[in-house]
């Protein structure tokens, strides 16, 4: 995938489980675990904003573009 959710990142820097964000923003746990195991297959900028507040940061610090090798044929 060529989009890296770094969200395990930012909550470690933040000391925070993904429990306390689950309940900070109002999403499920489940439906976070998808999206910090990067198999979403998106995200709403309503909860990208919520996550962003609760943890004081950037949609860049949250989501990073990463070029897939192409593939030769």
């Amino acid at each position: 995938m060529a989009i890296v959710v770094n969200l395990d990142v930012m909550l470690a820097r933040r000391k925070m489980t993904l429990s306390q964000l689950s309940e900070k923003v109002d999403i499920t746990l489940a439906n976070l675990s998808i999206l910090k195991n990067s198999k979403a297959k998106a995200i709403r900028f309503s909860t990208l904003e919520a996550i962003c507040d609760a943890l004081e940061c950037q949609p860049g610090d949250l989501l990073e573009y990463v070029p897939e090798e192409k593939k030769v044929p």
